[in-house]
Protein backbone atom coordinates (compact mmCIF):
# COMPACT_ATOMS: atom_id res chain seq x y z
CA UNK A 1 0.00 0.00 0.00
CA UNK A 2 1.25 3.34 -1.14
CA UNK A 3 1.40 5.69 1.81
CA UNK A 4 2.35 9.31 2.87
CA UNK A 5 3.65 9.77 6.67
CA UNK A 6 -0.07 10.79 7.72
CA UNK A 7 -1.57 8.07 6.21
CA UNK A 8 1.15 5.47 7.46
CA UNK A 9 0.82 7.45 11.29
CA UNK A 10 -3.27 6.82 10.85
CA UNK A 11 -3.08 2.91 9.85
CA UNK A 12 -0.64 2.11 12.87
CA UNK A 13 -2.55 3.78 15.37
CA UNK A 14 -6.05 2.13 13.92
CA UNK A 15 -4.47 -1.23 14.05
CA UNK A 16 -3.05 -1.08 17.73
CA UNK A 17 -6.21 0.24 19.16
CA UNK A 18 -7.73 -2.69 16.66
CA UNK A 19 -5.38 -4.91 18.59
CA UNK A 20 -4.95 -3.96 22.19
CA UNK A 21 -8.33 -1.93 23.60
CA UNK A 22 -6.29 -0.12 26.70
CA UNK A 23 -4.98 2.21 23.99
CA UNK A 24 -6.38 5.03 23.52
CA UNK A 25 -5.86 8.33 22.20
CA UNK A 26 -6.92 11.78 23.24
CA UNK A 27 -5.73 15.15 22.81
CA UNK A 28 -7.34 18.91 20.83
CA UNK A 29 -9.67 18.41 18.38
CA UNK A 30 -8.28 14.86 17.39
CA UNK A 31 -11.86 13.32 17.25
CA UNK A 32 -14.98 14.85 15.19
CA UNK A 33 -11.89 17.03 12.88
CA UNK A 34 -9.22 14.26 13.12
CA UNK A 35 -6.34 16.33 14.28
CA UNK A 36 -4.72 19.71 12.81
CA UNK A 37 -2.69 16.94 9.81
CA UNK A 38 -5.78 14.37 9.72
CA UNK A 39 -3.45 11.66 11.78
CA UNK A 40 -6.41 10.54 13.49
CA UNK A 41 -8.84 11.08 10.76
CA UNK A 42 -12.22 8.46 11.10
CA UNK A 43 -10.88 7.18 14.43
CA UNK A 44 -13.78 8.37 16.05
CA UNK A 45 -16.13 6.82 13.78
CA UNK A 46 -14.13 3.73 13.94
CA UNK A 47 -13.43 3.13 17.88
CA UNK A 48 -16.40 5.31 19.97
CA UNK A 49 -16.04 8.16 22.23
CA UNK A 50 -14.77 6.25 25.34
CA UNK A 51 -11.26 5.80 23.27
CA UNK A 52 -11.19 8.83 21.06
CA UNK A 53 -11.78 12.22 22.35
CA UNK A 54 -11.49 15.57 22.25
CA UNK A 55 -9.66 17.27 25.13
CA UNK A 56 -9.95 21.27 26.28
CA UNK A 57 -6.88 23.17 24.95
CA UNK A 58 -5.06 22.72 27.85
CA UNK A 59 -1.56 20.52 27.29
CA UNK A 60 -0.74 20.52 30.73
CA UNK A 61 -4.34 18.97 31.77
CA UNK A 62 -3.83 16.51 28.44
CA UNK A 63 -0.02 15.00 29.59
CA UNK A 64 -1.43 14.82 33.40
CA UNK A 65 -5.01 13.08 32.83
CA UNK A 66 -2.94 10.75 30.03
CA UNK A 67 -0.13 9.99 33.04
CA UNK A 68 -2.77 8.87 35.36
CA UNK A 69 -4.73 6.86 32.43
CA UNK A 70 -1.16 5.14 31.86
CA UNK A 71 -0.38 4.54 35.28
CA UNK A 72 -4.27 3.04 35.70
CA UNK A 73 -3.39 0.50 33.08
CA UNK A 74 -4.24 2.32 29.61
CA UNK A 75 -2.01 3.11 27.05
CA UNK A 76 -2.61 6.59 26.01
CA UNK A 77 -1.58 8.39 22.93
CA UNK A 78 -2.16 11.88 23.22
CA UNK A 79 -2.06 14.65 20.76
CA UNK A 80 -0.04 18.31 21.01
CA UNK A 81 -1.35 19.98 18.20
CA UNK A 82 2.36 21.67 17.73
CA UNK A 83 5.38 20.96 19.48
CA UNK A 84 5.40 24.86 20.47
CA UNK A 85 2.21 24.11 22.36
CA UNK A 86 3.92 21.38 24.42
CA UNK A 87 5.72 23.46 26.82
CA UNK A 88 3.08 24.27 29.56
CA UNK A 89 3.04 20.77 29.64
CA UNK A 90 6.64 20.49 30.39
CA UNK A 91 6.25 19.88 34.41
CA UNK A 92 4.06 16.73 33.60
CA UNK A 93 6.11 15.39 31.21
CA UNK A 94 9.95 16.38 33.20
CA UNK A 95 8.88 15.76 36.99
CA UNK A 96 6.09 13.00 36.58
CA UNK A 97 5.98 10.87 33.79
CA UNK A 98 9.93 10.83 32.90
CA UNK A 99 11.12 9.85 37.19
CA UNK A 100 7.41 7.74 38.07
CA UNK A 101 9.54 4.26 37.13
CA UNK A 102 11.95 5.41 39.51
CA UNK A 103 10.25 7.02 41.98
CA UNK A 104 8.24 4.26 42.74
CA UNK A 105 11.08 1.89 42.19
CA UNK A 106 9.26 -0.03 39.86
CA UNK A 107 6.15 -0.30 40.32
CA UNK A 108 4.64 2.05 38.07
CA UNK A 109 5.40 2.49 34.56
CA UNK A 110 3.98 4.70 32.25
CA UNK A 111 3.30 3.76 28.70
CA UNK A 112 2.36 7.35 27.33
CA UNK A 113 2.79 8.44 23.79
CA UNK A 114 2.98 11.34 23.24
CA UNK A 115 2.48 12.99 19.16
CA UNK A 116 3.35 16.01 18.00
CA UNK A 117 4.10 17.67 14.72
CA UNK A 118 7.57 19.52 14.99
CA UNK A 119 9.79 21.50 12.29
CA UNK A 120 9.57 24.32 9.97
CA UNK A 121 9.35 24.02 6.22
CA UNK A 122 5.68 24.88 5.88
CA UNK A 123 5.79 28.50 6.49
CA UNK A 124 3.12 28.08 9.56
CA UNK A 125 2.96 30.83 12.16
CA UNK A 126 4.58 31.78 15.64
CA UNK A 127 5.05 28.39 17.95
CA UNK A 128 4.11 26.20 14.95
CA UNK A 129 7.64 24.87 13.77
CA UNK A 130 9.42 24.28 16.93
CA UNK A 131 12.49 21.84 16.62
CA UNK A 132 13.44 22.01 20.57
CA UNK A 133 14.19 17.95 20.75
CA UNK A 134 17.15 18.09 22.44
CA UNK A 135 14.97 19.39 25.39
CA UNK A 136 13.46 16.00 25.77
CA UNK A 137 16.59 14.19 24.88
CA UNK A 138 18.53 15.31 28.26
CA UNK A 139 15.92 13.70 30.35
CA UNK A 140 15.93 10.68 32.00
CA UNK A 141 13.03 8.23 31.43
CA UNK A 142 12.60 9.72 28.20
CA UNK A 143 12.33 8.32 25.06
CA UNK A 144 12.76 10.55 21.79
CA UNK A 145 11.86 9.14 18.70
CA UNK A 146 11.51 10.91 14.86
CA UNK A 147 10.89 9.05 11.90
CA UNK A 148 11.92 10.43 8.33
CA UNK A 149 9.83 7.99 5.87
CA UNK A 150 6.21 6.75 5.86
CA UNK A 151 7.69 3.39 6.38
CA UNK A 152 9.34 4.27 9.72
CA UNK A 153 6.86 6.27 10.97
CA UNK A 154 4.40 3.13 11.52
CA UNK A 155 6.52 1.19 12.64
CA UNK A 156 7.89 3.45 15.15
CA UNK A 157 4.72 4.38 16.28
CA UNK A 158 4.27 0.91 16.65
CA UNK A 159 6.71 0.24 18.72
CA UNK A 160 6.37 3.31 20.46
CA UNK A 161 2.65 2.60 21.71
CA UNK A 162 3.51 -1.24 22.84
CA UNK A 163 7.03 0.86 25.02
CA UNK A 164 6.39 0.39 28.70
CA UNK A 165 8.13 4.36 29.02
CA UNK A 166 7.22 7.29 27.82
CA UNK A 167 7.78 8.45 24.39
CA UNK A 168 8.06 11.99 22.65
CA UNK A 169 7.23 11.35 18.67
CA UNK A 170 8.14 13.90 16.64
CA UNK A 171 6.68 13.90 13.42
CA UNK A 172 8.25 16.11 10.92
CA UNK A 173 5.70 18.74 9.41
CA UNK A 174 7.08 19.23 6.39
CA UNK A 175 7.15 16.09 5.06
CA UNK A 176 3.30 14.71 6.52
CA UNK A 177 2.45 14.64 2.90
CA UNK A 178 6.02 15.11 1.14
CA UNK A 179 5.77 11.77 -1.07
CA UNK A 180 4.21 8.17 -0.69
CA UNK A 181 5.98 4.83 0.09
CA UNK A 182 4.87 1.31 0.50
CA UNK A 183 3.81 0.60 3.31
CA UNK A 184 2.55 -3.12 4.91
CA UNK A 185 -0.79 -3.30 5.25
CA UNK A 186 0.21 -5.63 8.75
CA UNK A 187 1.78 -5.10 11.94
CA UNK A 188 5.37 -4.47 12.19
CA UNK A 189 7.59 -2.53 14.92
CA UNK A 190 10.82 -1.18 14.14
CA UNK A 191 12.70 -0.98 17.34
CA UNK A 192 13.70 1.90 19.41
CA UNK A 193 17.23 3.01 19.76
CA UNK A 194 18.80 1.56 16.36
CA UNK A 195 20.00 3.72 13.19
CA UNK A 196 19.47 3.14 9.94
CA UNK A 197 21.88 3.99 7.44
CA UNK A 198 20.38 4.60 4.44
CA UNK A 199 22.93 5.77 2.05
CA UNK A 200 26.27 3.52 2.29
CA UNK A 201 29.44 5.73 0.91
CA UNK A 202 33.05 6.40 2.11
CA UNK A 203 35.00 9.79 3.27
CA UNK A 204 32.53 11.93 5.26
CA UNK A 205 29.35 10.36 7.43
CA UNK A 206 26.69 12.68 7.63
CA UNK A 207 24.10 11.99 10.43
CA UNK A 208 20.67 13.21 10.56
CA UNK A 209 17.20 13.01 11.54
CA UNK A 210 13.39 13.54 10.18
CA UNK A 211 13.44 15.94 7.20
CA UNK A 212 17.06 16.32 7.28
CA UNK A 213 17.20 12.97 6.39
CA UNK A 214 15.80 13.87 2.69
CA UNK A 215 17.67 17.31 2.72
CA UNK A 216 21.42 14.97 3.44
CA UNK A 217 20.07 12.57 1.09
CA UNK A 218 19.93 15.80 -1.73
CA UNK A 219 23.38 17.03 -0.37
CA UNK A 220 24.97 13.90 -0.99
CA UNK A 221 23.63 13.58 -4.41
CA UNK A 222 24.84 16.99 -5.47
CA UNK A 223 28.50 16.13 -4.24
CA UNK A 224 28.93 13.01 -6.28
CA UNK A 225 30.39 14.80 -9.36
CA UNK A 226 33.34 16.03 -7.02
CA UNK A 227 34.38 12.60 -6.21
CA UNK A 228 32.60 12.66 -2.89
CA UNK A 229 30.15 9.69 -2.16
CA UNK A 230 28.71 10.43 1.83
CA UNK A 231 27.50 8.17 4.15
CA UNK A 232 24.15 9.09 5.50
CA UNK A 233 22.79 7.94 8.82
CA UNK A 234 19.00 8.24 10.04
CA UNK A 235 19.01 8.50 14.03
CA UNK A 236 15.29 7.37 13.68
CA UNK A 237 15.56 7.51 17.71
CA UNK A 238 17.00 10.59 18.96
CA UNK A 239 17.01 8.94 22.99
CA UNK A 240 18.57 6.52 23.50
CA UNK A 241 20.95 7.65 20.80
CA UNK A 242 22.46 4.48 18.58
CA UNK A 243 26.10 5.39 19.36
CA UNK A 244 27.37 2.34 18.27
CA UNK A 245 26.17 2.59 14.73
CA UNK A 246 27.30 6.17 14.58
CA UNK A 247 30.81 5.29 15.87
CA UNK A 248 31.34 2.16 13.21
CA UNK A 249 30.29 4.87 10.75
CA UNK A 250 32.87 7.44 11.57
CA UNK A 251 35.82 5.24 12.13
CA UNK A 252 34.89 4.05 8.58
CA UNK A 253 35.27 7.42 6.53
CA UNK A 254 37.14 9.90 8.97
CA UNK A 255 34.19 12.52 9.11
CA UNK A 256 31.72 13.76 10.22
CA UNK A 257 28.56 16.08 9.18
CA UNK A 258 25.76 16.92 11.60
CA UNK A 259 22.45 18.22 9.95
CA UNK A 260 19.62 19.33 12.16
CA UNK A 261 16.93 21.78 12.11
CA UNK A 262 16.65 22.88 15.77
CA UNK A 263 19.20 26.14 16.72
CA UNK A 264 22.58 25.54 16.77
CA UNK A 265 24.00 25.96 20.09
CA UNK A 266 23.27 23.05 22.91
CA UNK A 267 21.17 21.26 19.53
CA UNK A 268 21.63 17.34 19.99
CA UNK A 269 24.70 17.56 17.52
CA UNK A 270 26.88 19.10 19.70
CA UNK A 271 26.15 15.83 22.07
CA UNK A 272 27.10 13.76 18.58
CA UNK A 273 29.99 15.48 18.43
CA UNK A 274 31.26 15.38 21.78
CA UNK A 275 30.43 11.63 21.91
CA UNK A 276 32.66 11.01 18.52
CA UNK A 277 35.40 13.43 20.03
CA UNK A 278 35.74 11.51 22.90
CA UNK A 279 35.65 8.17 21.39
CA UNK A 280 37.17 8.61 17.63
CA UNK A 281 39.34 11.54 17.56
CA UNK A 282 42.18 9.63 16.33
CA UNK A 283 40.40 8.32 13.77
CA UNK A 284 39.20 11.70 12.17
CA UNK A 285 40.73 13.47 9.27
CA UNK A 286 38.90 16.75 9.55
CA UNK A 287 37.57 18.56 12.48
CA UNK A 288 33.27 17.58 13.28
CA UNK A 289 30.99 20.46 11.14
CA UNK A 290 27.09 21.20 12.09
CA UNK A 291 25.04 22.40 9.80
CA UNK A 292 22.00 23.52 11.87
CA UNK A 293 19.41 26.21 11.84
CA UNK A 294 20.28 29.61 13.69
CA UNK A 295 20.56 30.47 17.53
CA UNK A 296 17.39 33.02 17.05
CA UNK A 297 13.37 32.42 17.17
CA UNK A 298 12.12 30.90 14.03
CA UNK A 299 11.55 33.36 11.16
CA UNK A 300 8.33 33.99 10.04
CA UNK A 301 7.17 32.78 6.25
CA UNK A 302 9.03 35.05 4.36
CA UNK A 303 12.47 34.06 5.43
CA UNK A 304 11.94 30.72 6.55
CA UNK A 305 14.26 29.60 3.60
CA UNK A 306 17.35 31.48 5.01
CA UNK A 307 16.83 29.96 8.21
CA UNK A 308 16.00 26.13 7.38
CA UNK A 309 19.23 24.55 6.13
CA UNK A 310 18.79 23.56 2.71
CA UNK A 311 20.97 20.94 0.64
CA UNK A 312 22.56 23.54 -1.19
CA UNK A 313 23.79 24.74 2.57
CA UNK A 314 24.53 21.00 3.63
CA UNK A 315 27.01 20.69 0.11
CA UNK A 316 28.72 23.75 1.28
CA UNK A 317 29.46 22.22 4.64
CA UNK A 318 30.22 18.74 2.57
CA UNK A 319 32.72 20.54 0.61
CA UNK A 320 34.23 22.61 3.83
CA UNK A 321 34.88 19.58 5.87
CA UNK A 322 36.15 17.79 2.19
CA UNK A 323 38.96 20.33 1.99
CA UNK A 324 39.70 20.75 5.85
Amino acid sequence: MMLNMVGALNQALALEMERDEKVIVLGEDIGVDGGVFRVTEGLLKRFGGQRVFDTPLAESAIVGASIGLAIAGLRPVAEIQFMGFIYPALNQIISHAARLRNRSRGRYFVPLVIRTPYGAGVKALEHHSESTEALFCQIPGLKVVAPSTPYDAKGLLISSIRDDDPVIFLEPTKIYRAGRQEVPEELYEIPLGQAKVVREGEKLTIVAWGAMVAVAQKAAEMVEKDGVFPEVIDLRTLSPLDRQTILESVKKTGRLLIVHEAPKTCGLGAEIAAFVAEKAILQLEAPILRVTAYDITVPLAKSEDFYYPSPERVARGIKKIMES
